[in-house]
């Protein structure tokens, strides 16, 4: 089971063919970059934009996420069975179209220059790059009028990539430690812990258990607070007891971090892949 910040593959079934119209798109959402070219489908007051791949699968399926809707469908299916089949989640489309939008009007992508002086977020709070003369990467903590400062080993002349593949492995170090902490803490209060965890860089997932007791944590998360981090861990060790979402699941997540209600909401409108432009 995973926390997915993506709306789910939808299996569709054919129907009536809608008219197709040839419209520029103006929308929120961007124009999916994947193979073949953008076609336009009028649903209800509104025209959408969405490629198509053909893939092998049984049915049409479709994924609706920041780059836009792209439609997957087998190679013997029509174009007007593509359209009907988008025609018969027009009210799902619109809305997790509407979602999308109120994601990016609610979070609108910070931007980090990876040089000196920069600051990114780190556990809830703020860090400062700095560029210099340090033998290593080291914290300092911060002050009463001075943000915590990350010491780099790199002169001011650094790319911005050097700089950028410095600060992930350090962040990727952090999360290490602090997840191993956390999952530690919170596998003896459920009575049991994962037989192996990751970090993960998916794009679209915060955590992920396997129905064997593997976890992987987004190594992104260290950018949140801790009781962001508590609730991500507590909920798929919970997956450790319930691999579903029912109510058993749900009371196994409150018994480890009662405040989950709070820190899950935190999530909701941001995904991985939107925390900063890199």
């Amino acid at each position: 089971m995973s926390i997915k910040r993506r709306a789910s593959r939808q299996a569709l079934q054919s129907g009536a063919a809608p008219t197709q119209i040839a419209l520029p798109f103006d929308a929120p959402l961007p124009i999916p970059q994947a193979n073949g070219p953008e076609r336009y489908i009028r649903l209800g007051e509104e025209v959408i934009a969405y490629r198509i791949r053909r893939a092998r699968r049984r049915s049409i399926g479709f994924v609706l996420d920041g780059e836009g809707l792209q439609v997957s469908a087998p190679k013997w299916v029509t174009l007007s069975e593509i359209d009907a089949a988008l025609q018969s989640k027009a009210r799902w489309i619109l809305a997790k179209r509407a979602e999308w939008s109120e994601r990016q009007r609610r979070n609108p992508l910070p931007t980090i220059s990876w040089q000196s002086d920069s600051v990114l977020p780190f556990l809830g709070g703020q860090v400062r790059l700095s560029l210099g003369t340090a033998m290593q990467v080291w914290l300092e903590p911060s002050t009463a009028d001075q943000l915590a400062t990350l010491h780099l080993p790199l002169g001011r002349e650094a790319s911005q990539q050097q700089v950028r593949d410095r600060v992930h492995a350090w962040l990727q170090q952090e999360a290490r430690r602090v997840f191993a902490e956390r999952i530690s803490h919170y596998s003896e209060k459920l009575g049991s812990g994962p037989i192996a965890w990751t970090l993960s860089s998916a794009t679209m997932q915060w955590g992920s258990c396997t129905a064997d007791g593997k976890i992987r944590l987004n190594w992104r998360l260290v950018h949140f607070p801790l009781s962001v981090v508590d609730y991500v861990i507590a909920h798929e060790l919970a997956h450790l007891k319930e691999m579903n979402h029912g109510p058993e699941f749900w009371q196994t997540v409150a018994s480890l971090f009662p405040a989950y209600v709070e820190a899950k909401e935190a999530l909701k409108y941001i995904q991985p892949e939107t925390l900063y432009e890199a």
